[in-house]
């Protein structure tokens, strides 16, 4: 038996683009002699379909696609593919498994197996839309009998355990089990664990590709029955792999295949961000993209990304300096913009500035100069590049972190103006790292960016430590609160001063409405800014008093 694996990146809704990637894939396993051909999660529709299964129109473009599937004359290799059921019983997370050699010349399915675990947690709402399925599925294929199960089926005991009870000898899990920089080794954990309970080999086919704010990293992998790691399909690509198995003595093992190598942290997050740069902006329709080059780190890192992900002549910086721009930041902006090969423009904000702040010189009448003047050269850059997208269909990159997301350090309709926020999910200390890490596979990012203290440079002399805390004490006490949910007083307990602690967590508290205007961005933790955060805008709790 010769099972294709294929990792495939889909795009959600449109199903003739995904069954045409299904094909693809299908020509390069009949070219390896493969005997059935195995997709990811939904990978017919894509994950997640959210509110869009709900729609009638949808549903019915599902059925047709499906009968014109199956009406298809087969290719004689077997399928498994992922699809939205529609039953009267209900709605249901399922697969599809064809065998031409039982079924004859058209791929009549021979089993649906419907998932039992409907996650309902993190970015998850599968018990929205989905009814959980509660029979083993086992099918036999080259005499070997398959259990298949769907992405958190494997996640819990009970389905592993009760495909082997109905006579699996591999478990086949397909997956769309998206990035966090922790995920890749806790998939291959759980997947072991389960290995070893049941003794059987297993299959984990994952998607790959980005999807809104979720990054889909594939990874796929094969285990043997002891747990060992067989085959390691890429990260972050789309990627096809033959896996034979073979019966032994003591039962069914997969041979050894390639194993691509892990990851380093930084290197995962870091092509966790081009992927989804690359994919949100091509999947839906652009060619190119502006960003703010500001001769900080943060930009500085979002033009590297940018560049990466889609090429640097899809990619123009812009450098808005004023009157607080230091000559040093439109040098390292040039320099880079020249070392990465981009289209560089220059753009004085200051007529901009001065025209807005003659207009309003009325209406702030002997009132102090304060964080208003801040705010309106940030909103004027906002305006040129805006108008930069709507001239020349260039998509919006902003260019702001998760610490300052977290504590509200940007401007509404200025630096936060854009489609799309690479760096919402990386606090500033990430920044650092991914930039170091950037810079070792090739030095673009200058070092005097990475080195000197960083600024807005919205004031004369400014610096963030001015306004926030050391990013050093801010972004642990920001991982602490966001990503583990713990409360002031256990962060207090840890080291920190508790006045900084408490002013922190006032800040990410009054700040919920700011976020819940921001573009989205890449998802790399498991507690990003986005579906994954779902505090209140109007609330009365103040995490501050706990």
């Amino acid at each position: 038996m010769k099972l294709w694996l294929a990792q495939i990146n889909s795009l959600v809704g449109d199903l003739s683009a995904n069954q045409a990637l299904i094909q693809r894939q299908a020509a390069h396993a009949a070219a390896a002699h493969a005997t059935a051909v195995l997709t990811p999660e939904l990978s017919l529709c894509g994950y997640p379909p959210e509110d869009l299964v709900l729609n009638h129109g949808f549903k019915r473009a599902v059925e047709v696609t499906l009968k014109q599937w199956l009406d298809a004359p087969s290719t004689h290799l077997s399928w498994l593919i992922g699809f939205p059921e529609y039953r009267a019983a209900g709605l249901f997370n399922a697969a599809m498994w064809c065998d031409p050699a039982k079924t004859g010349d058209h791929k009549t399915a021979v089993a649906t197996h419907r998932k039992h675990a409907l996650p309902n947690y993190q970015v998850f709402d599968e018990k929205r839309y989905f009814t959980a399925g509660n029979q083993a599925t086992v099918v036999e294929h080259q005499g070997v009998r398959l259990g298949i199960l769907i992405c958190e089926d494997v996640w819990v005991a009970e389905p592993a355990a009760q495909a082997v009870a109905a006579g699996a000898e591999v478990l086949v899990v397909m997956n769309a089990s998206p990035y966090d920089r922790h995920k890749p080794e806790e998939r291959e954990a759980i997947a072991r664990r389960r290995v070893l309970e049941v003794r059987r080999p297993l299959v984990y086919l994952n998607s790959v590709g980005g999807q809104d704010e979720l990054v889909f990293d594939g990874g796929s992998f094969v285990m043997d029955s002891t747990g060992a790691v067989t085959t390691r399909l890429k990260s972050f690509w789309e990627d096809g792999e033959a896996v034979e198995f073979t019966r032994t003595a003591t039962g069914v093992e997969p041979q050894v295949g390639r194993i691509e190598p892990s990851q380093t942290p930084e290197a995962s997050v870091y092509q966790a961000l081009v992927l989804g740069v690359r994919d949100y902006v091509r999947k839906h329709g652009f060619k190119r993209v502006v960003l703010g080059l500001s001769g900080g780190l943060d930009s500085a890192l979002t033009l590297a990304i940018a560049v990466d992900a889609l090429g640097a002549s899809a990619v123009h910086a812009v450098m808005m300096p004023s009157r607080y721009t230091h000559s040093m930041s439109v040098e390292d902006a040039r320099a880079q913009a020249t070392a990465m090969g981009v289209q560089f423009s220059v753009h004085s904000i200051e007529p901009m500035f001065n025209a807005t702040l003659a207009t309003l010189a009325p209406e702030f009448k002997n009132a102090p100069v304060d964080v208003t003047e801040e705010n309106m050269q940030s909103r004027c850059r906002g305006v040129l590049l805006m108008a930069i997208s709507n001239k020349t269909g260039a998509m919006v990159l902003t260019t702001g972190n998760k610490s300052e997301m977290a504590v509200g350090y940007a401007t509404l309709y200025g630096d936060m103006a854009g489609g799309f926020a690479p760096l919402k999910d990386c606090t500033k200390l990430w920044v650092y790292r991914l930039a170091h890490h950037r810079n070792r596979l090739g030095a673009v990012i200058p070092e005097r960016v990475l080195t000197r203290p960083p600024s807005a440079e919205l004031r004369d002399d400014q610096k963030d430590s001015d306004s926030l805390p050391a990013y050093e004490i801010l972004d642990p006490i920001l991982e602490a609160y966001i990503e583990r949910n713990e409360s002031r007083a256990h962060i207090v307990a840890q080291g920190f001063a508790e006045d900084v602690v408490a002013r922190v967590l006032s800040m990410v508290k009054r700040n919920e409405y700011k976020r819940r205007q921001s573009p989205p961005g890449v998802r790399v933790t498991s507690r990003a800014f986005g579906r994954d955060w779902r505090y209140p805008i109007t609330s009365g709790y103040r995490p501050d008093a706990d």
